[in-house]
């Protein structure tokens, strides 16, 4: 199993080369380039919300306290807030997820569970793509954006599940093995069955609610084919 920092230092990694993309194919400023090295850097780290350590799961959420607050704050300023109602709600934000949602990550999961899975990934991905709300949705601009820090954050979870992988391979002998971890991180569902269904529950969910948040499928379309006419 890969260590804390080495998951850190691949998607930190990782996240420069999204946010170089983002500059020179994307044309994006630095606020834009940031923010997707930033979620590629966390969504390295975000299987190890399951982590039996207390040390990476609390800088872990302590890490997703500040961005959701952060990437929320479009949705709530358009909302018609005041800014003194918008610092009460991050403020609530980020007491929820630091302390409530960690606590309930606490009780529920298991290390190398179904939070260790590609279908994870993907929820991890329209989760982010949810709570960045554009000025006009509909544009295909503001779409690919979404797609844009949505695509860096699955990037850098995919880094760790593969990580993981990798060093449940033994090359110490003559012949490689595989340690009681091989197959444990990218995979489509776990030995439990409840948790499978749950996890395959929230991503059908959350897609369906993606797809509603375009207005309307020609928007993802349209937003793909800006992205390819990039060289």
């Amino acid at each position: 199993m890969a260590s804390f920092q080495g998951h850190i230092t691949t998607s930190a990694a990782l996240g420069v080369v999204v946010g170089a993309f983002g500059t020179y194919y994307l044309n994006y400023d630095w606020g834009e380039v940031f923010l997707a090295a930033g979620l590629t850097t966390l969504g390295g780290m975000l299987p190890d919300l399951d982590s039996d350590s207390g040390i990476p799961v609390r800088e872990l959420f302590g890490l997703a306290g500040v961005f959701v607050p952060l990437l929320l704050i479009n949705r709530l300023s358009r909302m018609g807030v005041t800014s003194e109602q918008l610092l009460v709600l991050l403020a609530g934000s980020y007491l929820c997820v630091r302390f409530g949602v960690s606590e309930i990550f606490k009780r529920v999961t298991v290390h190398r569970g179904m939070f260790h899975s590609l279908p994870a990934l993907l929820i991890a991905g329209l989760a982010i793509f949810l709570m960045h709300r554009p000025d006009h949705p509909l544009a295909a601009e503001e779409l690919r954006k979404r797609l844009y820090f949505a695509t860096g954050t699955m990037i850098g979870f995919l880094s760790h599940l593969v990580l993981d992988e990798i060093c449940a391979v033994d090359l110490m002998g003559v012949v490689p093995k595989l340690n009681q971890f091989a197959g444990s991180a990218v995979k489509f569902r776990s030995d439990s069955w409840p948790a499978t269904l749950l996890t395959y529950g929230i991503l059908l969910s959350l897609g369906y609610l993606a797809w509603l948040s375009t207005g309307s499928p020609v928007s993802i379309d349209q937003a793909l084919a800006s992205i390819r006419k990039y060289p």
